[in-house]
Order: structure tokens, then C-alpha cells, then sequence
């Protein structure tokens, strides 16, 4: 393809590292490396400075990046252009998804999309909300699913669906006779966390922090399935999304509380670089996430299980 070499050199250059881009690319890194040589013998300029512990890019290296950049955009817009000529979509999409997203509703969309378009390839990531947030920045991907609040003047944000928070405890705990509780009655309590850099801890902490609660003990994992696997153990309680729980409360595995006036709620949105191209792909994708069809069956789905 005439626009390898240049994404090669890209992404050696975000990266800085030859094995992590070869790895990126599914390249072994003496092909990187010789496709780097090329650019260079081609034009006649050194464009990247290496050592064991450093790569930097030249001054013609910056400038060759600047513009690739660019080329790039442009010959997925011609690609984009010239599909739609046969009305086919191909191409690539890669789409990332916080944990909750990613584990319960993005396969399937992905199925839904796939079906209808399966020229496309897709690459999906699932991490927390700001490694996918920094990927997206980074545009490692091309569009993130990600759930509560994201403050980037350089992203574009589109929300998704609410997302309903709610208490669980274990079926033995103290707090599982109430019917509703107060933030009197979480107080000098075990807590079961995810991770710094989840949306659910984001959450916790402010809701902990609002509400004035001291924390006995505190547990992190770092996937919402650990963190519901450590309530149904026993080890304490935790606000987690209504998406990862709906089967274990339908089984008595576990008991959701209700919190005394108070509905717990965010936002799963959709991010992507501001002012970037969109192919058609990422067009029809976003389109089909935001359609009331497939919103309606994810939650009649969570709903129904």
C-alpha cells in the first residue's frame, strides 16, 4: 500500500520505540526498521536519532511527521471517497471500550455492525476509562466508549445512554435487611474499589468524599467481575453499574440497596479526536450506537437476563 511506509514512520515516531510500532503494526522490527531506512535513503535525510534508551525525531523527522500526518488523513478520505462510489464499506475500526461498556454492550454492537458490514476489520481494546481516553488522544484508536466525565478541549464527546450506579452488599451483610439506607448507615464500612483511572472509582471516591463517609478498609481490583466476585464473597460493599449485576440479583447472588433519595447516575459517551476524519466505517458505527433501535434492545437485554 503507498501510505504503509509513512504510517510505519508515524507510528515509530508517537510511539517512540521500533518494537512497540512493530508490535502495533503486526510487523517484526527489522521490517520497521528497513521500511525506516527506505524513507530515509529516499530522502536523503536522517529523520529519527536512536539509542538503547532514547529515540528522538530530527528536524527532518518532524517535518516528515507533520506532513505524513496529513497524507495520511488525506488517503483515508480518498479511500473513503472511492468506496462509496460501490456504496461498500471497508477498511478498518479500531474502537476501544471502559470496562463496563466494553464487557456488556460493546460486543453487542459489534455483532450488530459486523453483520451488516463484514469487509470491515475490527480492532477492539478494553481498559479503563483513562487509558482509552489516552489512547483515543494518542489516536491509537479511532473512536473510545467510555463512562463518566471527560474534561479534553481536544476530544469531541457524545453521550451514549445513562448509566443507573447502585449499591450491592453480600446477602449477609448488616446492611442487607434495610430497605434503603443513609449515608449514616455507610459509614466505618469495608469497600470494594476498582482501580485509580475507572469511571466507577471516579464515582466512589466522589460520592465517599460528598457524603462525608469514613472508609473502614478499602479493596481494589481492577475489573468490575472481581469487584462483583469480592461482594458475593463477603468482603464488603460497592457502587457498581446496574449493567454488570442484573443476572446476580435476578439469583439472589447478591443484595442491591437503595440509596434514601437519592438515584445515582452518569454518562457512557462516545469520544473521538476533535476535527478529525471520519471514515465510513466510524460514520456508520457511531450512527448505529446512538440509534434508539439498538439502545432499546441492549437495555430491554440487560433488563431481560
Amino acid at each position: 500500500m503507498i501510505a504503509d511506509p509513512l504510517k510505519i514512520f508515524v507510528t515509530v515516531a508517537e510511539l517512540k520505540n521500533f518494537s512497540r510500532a512493530a508490535e502495533e503494526l503486526y510487523l517484526s522490527q527489522p521490517s520497521v526498521s528497513l521500511q525506516i531506512r527506505n524513507l530515509e535513503n529516499e530522502l536523503g535525510s536522517k529523520l529519527i536519532n536512536r539509542s538503547p534508551k532514547h529515540l528522538e525525531l530530527t528536524q527532518a523527522g518532524e517535518i516528515l511527521y507533520g506532513i505524513a500526518k496529513q497524507i495520511l488523513l488525506l488517503y483515508d478520505k480518498a479511500k473513503l471517497e472511492i468506496n462509496q462510489l460501490t456504496n461498500t464499506v471497508t477498511g478498518s475500526l479500531k474502537v476501544g471500550a471502559s470496562y463496563t461498556i466494553g464487557e456488556y454492550i460493546l460486543p453487542y454492537a459489534l455483532t450488530e455492525f459486523v453483520a451488516q458490514f463484514p469487509n470491515v476489520d475490527i480492532e477492539a481494546s478494553i481498559a479503563n476509562t483513562v487509558e482509552i481516553t489516552n489512547a483515543v488522544r494518542s489516536n491509537h484508536l479511532d473512536l473510545g466508549l467510555v463512562e463518566g466525565e471527560v474534561n479534553h478541549s481536544d476530544l469531541d464527546v457524545q453521550a451514549l445512554m445513562e448509566d443507573e450506579i447502585i449499591l450491592v452488599v453480600p446477602n449477609q451483610h448488616v446492611l442487607a435487611g434495610l430497605p434503603v439506607v443513609t449515608a449514616e448507615d455507610l459509614q466505618d464500612r469495608v469497600w470494594i474499589l476498582r482501580e485509580s483511572g475507572s469511571g466507577t472509582r471516579d464515582f466512589s471516591d466522589k460520592l465517599i468524599k460528598d457524603w462525608n463517609i469514613d472508609v473502614k478498609k478499602t479493596h481494589i481490583f481492577g475489573s468490575s467481575q472481581a469487584v462483583k466476585q469480592a461482594v458475593i464473597a463477603g468482603l464488603g460493599i460497592a457502587l457498581v453499574s446496574s449493567w454488570i449485576v442484573h443476572k446476580e440479583l435476578k439469583t439472589k447472588e447478591l443484595t442491591a440497596i437503595r440509596i434514601k433519595d437519592k438515584r445515582l447516575v452518569r454518562s457512557f459517551s462516545i469520544i473521538r479526536p476533535k476535527n478529525s476524519e471520519m471514515s465510513m466505517a466510524m460514520n456508520i458505527f457511531t450512527e448505529n450506537l446512538l440509534s434508539h433501535d439498538l439502545i432499546s434492545s441492549l437495555i430491554d437485554n440487560n433488563s431481560s437476563v
